[in-house]
Order: C-alpha cells, then sequence, then structure tokens
C-alpha cells in the first residue's frame, strides 16, 4: 500500500516545478491513468511534469529523501501496465521537448524525452537523414519511453530494437543525481556498459531526460508488397529467400493471420484488402534500396520466382506511397481492430526465427483444446522472431469466463514459448503485467542478479515500484 506523500512534500513539489508544472485536476489527469487497452487504471495525489533535466533531478532528489515513490510516464502507450500510478506522485516528462541537436556529418540527434517518436523522425527527415524505429503507437510515444522500455517495432530486422539505436542517455538517478551520458561515440569501450542497461530498464533505475540516437540515409526507393501464403512455414521460407535477394535491403518482413485482417477490415474504418483471394495467412515486405528502381526490381524478381515455384499465392505491390500506406495500415491496426471483438489474452513472445511457425502451430492447438471456440489473431515480426499471439473470446461469448481463464491461458502460451527458446516479452517490457511470470521462467541466477543492480541503485525502490522484480 502507498502511503500519501506528506503535505509538506507536495507543496515544496509545487513550489519547485511552478503553476505550469504540476496537476491534481481530474479531468486532466484520468487519460493518464488508464492504459490503452483499459486493463489497468490508477490513482496519483499528482502529477508533476518538470521542464528540464535539474528540475527532474530536484524532484526525484526530494522524493527520494522523504521515501515518497514516483511513477515515471511518456506517452502512456506501454502495454504491461508499469506507467499507470497505484498512489504514487506521477513524474511526466510531457514538457521535457527539446530537439537539441541534429547533426548529419555524426549521423546524431539529441533529443528530451517528451519528443514524440513521429518530432523524432521528422527532424531527422529534414536534415535529410532518418531514424528507423518505427510503431503504430508514434504519433504518441515518446523517445524517453521507447529507449526506457526498448522498444521494437517494424524495421528491428535490419536495425534493431531501441538500444541498438542509443548512443548515449542523460538520467536523472534514483538518488536525484544526473549522470550526463549524451556521447556520440560508436565505440566507447571504458567499462560497463551503463546505457545499455539503461535502455530497458522500464524506468526502475534512473528517470531517462534526454537520449542521443543514430541517424542514417534516406533510402532513395523503397518497394511494399503484400503477399498471400498458405502457412507460416511458407512465410519463413519467403523469408529466407527474401534475405538471400536483397539481403540488407531487407526492411520489414510481417506476417498476418486472416483473422487479425478480418477484424481490421470490419472494424476500423477505411480499411481495404489488396488481396482477392482470402489466403489463411499473408505477409507485408518491405524492400529499401540506395538506388532510385532499385527497390521495386528486386522486389519484383523476388516474388515473381516465389509464385513460379509455389511458394506464394497472390502477390500485390504498392504501386504509389498511398497504397503502401493503405497495406501498412491494415497490419498497424491489427491490435486497434481487436476492442471491439471483446476479452483478449495478449502475448508478445520471441522465439528463435527458425521456430515461429512451430511455436504458432503448438500454441493454437494448445489453446483450441484449452479453450474451445477461442479466436486467435497470430501476427508480427517474423524476421526477428516477435509475434504477437493473442487469444480472443468465442465469436458471441461472454467476456467474464474468458478473462477468468486468461492467467492460466497465458502460461501455457509462455511455456510453449520458452520450451522453444523464447521469451515472454519480446518488445512490450514486463511492467506490473509479467514480473511474475518472467520470474517463474528465469533462472534463478539471473534474478538474483536483476534484484541486486536493483537494490544497488534504488534501495528505497523510488522509480517505479511495482515494475520488475
Amino acid at each position: 500500500m502507498i502511503r500519501p506523500p506528506s503535505d509538506d512534500l507536495v507543496n515544496r513539489l509545487k513550489a519547485l516545478v511552478g503553476p505550469e508544472g504540476w496537476t491534481d485536476d481530474p479531468d486532466i489527469l484520468a487519460p493518464r491513468l488508464v492504459e490503452w487497452r483499459d486493463r489497468w487504471s490508477g490513482r496519483t495525489p499528482l502529477m508533476l511534469s518538470p521542464a528540464s533535466t535539474e528540475e527532474t533531478a530536484a524532484i526525484v532528489g526530494l522524493c527520494a529523501a522523504a521515501g515518497a515513490p514516483l511513477t515515471v510516464q511518456g506517452g502512456n502507450t506501454g502495454l504491461v501496465g508499469g506507467q499507470i500510478p497505484q498512489g504514487e506522485i506521477l513524474l511526466s516528462t510531457r514538457r521535457m521537448r527539446a530537439i537539441r541537436d541534429v547533426d548529419p556529418v555524426d549521423d546524431v540527434l539529441v533529443a528530451e524525452a517528451g519528443v514524440t517518436l513521429a518530432e523524432v523522425q521528422a527532424a531527422a527527415a529534414v536534415a535529410g537523414r532518418r531514424f528507423p524505429l518505427s510503431l503504430a503507437s508514434e504519433g504518441t510515444a515518446t523517445l524517453g519511453g521507447v529507449v526506457s522500455t526498448n522498444a521494437g517495432g517494424v524495421a528491428v530486422l535490419r536495425f534493431g530494437t531501441a538500444r541498438d539505436l542509443v548512443l548515449g542517455l542523460e538520467v536523472v538517478l534514483p538518488n536525484g543525481e544526473i549522470w550526463r551520458g549524451l556521447r556520440r561515440l560508436r565505440k566507447d569501450n571504458t567499462g560497463y556498459d551503463l546505457r545499455g542497461l539503461l535502455s530497458g530498464a522500464e524506468g526502475t533505475l534512473g528517470v531517462i531526460t534526454a537520449a542521443s540516437v543514430k541517424l542514417f540515409p534516406q533510402p532513395a526507393g523503397r518497394a511494399v508488397a503484400m503477399v498471400g501464403l498458405e502457412s507460416p512455414q511458407a512465410a519463413l521460407d519467403l523469408l529466407t529467400r527474401a534475405r538471400r535477394a536483397v539481403d540488407a535491403g531487407l526492411e520489414a518482413f510481417e506476417l498476418m493471420a486472416r483473422q487479425g485482417v478480418v477484424f481490421a477490415l470490419r472494424n476500423i474504418p477505411g480499411q481495404r484488402d489488396p488481396l482477392t483471394t482470402d489466403p489463411p495467412w499473408r505477409v507485408l515486405l518491405e524492400i529499401a534500396s540506395p538506388d532510385l528502381d532499385g527497390a521495386g526490381r528486386r522486389m519484383e524478381s523476388l516474388l515473381a520466382e516465389a509464385c513460379e515455384q509455389g511458394l506464394a499465392g497472390e502477390a500485390v505491390i504498392a504501386a504509389s506511397e498511398a497504397q503502401a500506406a493503405a497495406f501498412w495500415s491494415l497490419r498497424e491496426n491489427q491490435s486497434a481492430a481487436q476492442k471491439p471483438e471483446g476479452a483478449t489474452w495478449k502475448h508478445d513472445i520471441s522465439v528463435p526465427v527458425s521456430q515461429v511457425p512451430r511455436f504458432i502451430h503448438e500454441a493454437s492447438e494448445a489453446m483450441a483444446a484449452f479453450s474451445p471456440g477461442c479466436r486467435i489473431s497470430a501476427f508480427g515480426h517474423v524476421g526477428d522472431g516477435n509475434i504477437h499471439f493473442d487469444v480472443l473470446r468465442p465469436e458471441g461469448g461472454d467476456d467474464a469466463p474468458h478473462l477468468v481463464q486468461r492467467a492460466e491461458g497465458q502460461a501455457r502460451v509462455h511455456d510453449i514459448a520458452i520450451a522453444l527458446g523464447g521469451s515472454v516479452s519480446a518488445e512490450h517490457g514486463l511492467g506490473v503485467m509479467k514480473a511474475e511470470e518472467a520470474r517463474r521462467q528465469k533462472d534463478p541466477a539471473e534474478v538474483a542478479l536483476l534484484t541486486t543492480i536493483r537494490a544497488a541503485l534504488d534501495p528505497g525502490r523510488i522509480l517505479n515500484p511495482r515494475v520488475l522484480f
């Protein structure tokens, strides 16, 4: 049970940030206290919105001295509940919105934690460069949040997760000190990788207030295609061919089951199916090229060969940027399209790429036996082994019985992933949703190491006290 902060502490914090830096207005707080999928709702005595790293440090220092915990929040797009306070003071990065530098020579962009991912991408584009991290929520998700949770997205296949794109960080530590680590170096072999440790720590080891991230050249050309397939194994075979044919030019390889496409067409206005054959599975591919026409030629060659050999069925290459965006919209709305369909068990698992077809087959059979009539929407980033395997209640059924089964059902899906050498969280983090499940699956020595690191840096569990172990 979180004890409310003292009146004296609240007054000192309000004075510190000024009238624009705090609120306890229920109407303003309401959207900050509900998770996007409505699974978690919370409460807080007030929200603090510091305007600088120094204000953030002062807030954390005061709270650490008083033993008053904080929950840190960026764009509130997290999916495992870690950003929703349950009585803690809410610390929002929404006012730290400066893009401090864009350097196309060093290929570095430096921005504060509250800048949205879309704004980072736009600032890079103005300089003729590219920041490749891309998520369905990029218009709302903030840089601090995506780094803190080590977000993945659709370009991991080529560019890696958020951690792989970070060169340096500015972080307020749990005692209120500031680590000014905004380095721009590609190589720095001088001790522990603090940047890597804090990227993905979900706010438990410090508040990320700014990051320096890698930029890349803008591709001169790109090609996007939707391809119908008979099975996840066919998708894996096509991925192998695509990697051989285009190498690093393959930027995305996204799998979707028929069920998820049905949901999107039914529940998301403006969606259209580019395929006419209604295949059981489909893949969305994107190829980039440094020359204007190279991507299109490589895509045509790849798909012609795949179709001639019976690997792929119907294939459509986007003829314009608008059509490419429409293809991507069908993929990016897979999660949103599930909301009107009722209760869902969400899984964000990863397995070795070679094991993706086996996982989907075994997990689908297990869920059909455990929850007869359930509807399975499997989709995700086959190229990096990350599958979102979502189990929805039966058509026309009730939410309550499905929700009662959720814990056991999720454990069964997770056990299959672990048995195949996988993970229970590929890109969403652990938050409060998966901490105990991860503890059950992880080696005891690993759990001990993680808890020791946290205890060393935040012995009072001031930052995000309910997150992780």
